[in-house]
């Protein structure tokens, strides 16, 4: 299982920081969707070209103009980029399309979605890289959260995905159980009073 760092601060500065801290114990690194609206795309290559030999995840949630959007984040140095699952099938399609014109790749991000398993294995039909099982910040702050719901509806939709809200060091054995490819800590490792250490416990925790 890989381990991605999705980085939900706000400047480029502050992205290569932490980034620089835990890279080489993640194997993706994303920019979170506040980091890319408040810095732009130049963020993603600014961390590309800061680290060439990690997957680089940029997290537009598109939701419209999918080929468009994604032509652009992969030409500034993204390798994956993320597309809403309850947007149109056009519009995860388009992202798909210029997914495979650049050789990249497009994980539908299923925050927002009733029925996770079903849809999951519909975009995975259209081309999707991987799904992403997601409860949001809002989500995860409500009373009853529970990431259990998540890992279920992963094992149901028996196609390849990955697992954000709210993973930590007590969970991520629970995540790899649940067969989940890919393994997304925000909070877990940049909140850390020690950010490089947190990326390294978690990555013993994988192998």
């Amino acid at each position: 299982m890989k381990l991605q760092l999705a980085m939900d601060v706000l400047t480029v500065e502050d992205a290569l920081e932490l980034s620089g801290k835990v890279a080489e114990y993640v194997d993706i690194i994303e920019l979170g969707t506040p980091l890319v609206k408040n810095a732009g795309l130049s963020a993603v290559t600014a961390i590309k070209e800061a680290h060439p030999d990690k997957i680089v995840f940029a997290d537009l949630k598109t939701m419209d103009a999918g080929e468009l959007e994604a032509d652009i984040a992969f030409k500034a140095g993204a390798d994956l980029v993320t597309v809403l699952g309850v947007a149109d099938d056009s519009t995860i399609a388009g992202a798909i399309k210029a997914g495979k014109a650049h050789g990249k790749g497009v994980v539908v991000d299923l925050i927002g979605v009733d029925d996770k398993a079903a849809r999951a294995k519909e975009v995975t039909d259209l081309g999707a890289e991987f799904v992403e099982f997601h409860a949001g910040l809002d989500e995860q702050a409500q009373d009853g959260y529970d990431l259990n719901t998540l890992l279920t509806a992963g094992k149901a939709a028996g196609v390849a995905f990955s697992v954000a809200g709210g993973v930590k060091l007590a969970t991520v054995a629970d995540v790899q159980a649940s067969g989940a490819d890919v393994a997304v800590v925000g909070g877990g490792i940049y909140s850390a009073d020690d950010p490089a250490l947190a990326a390294k416990e978690l990555r013993a925790a994988i192998s």
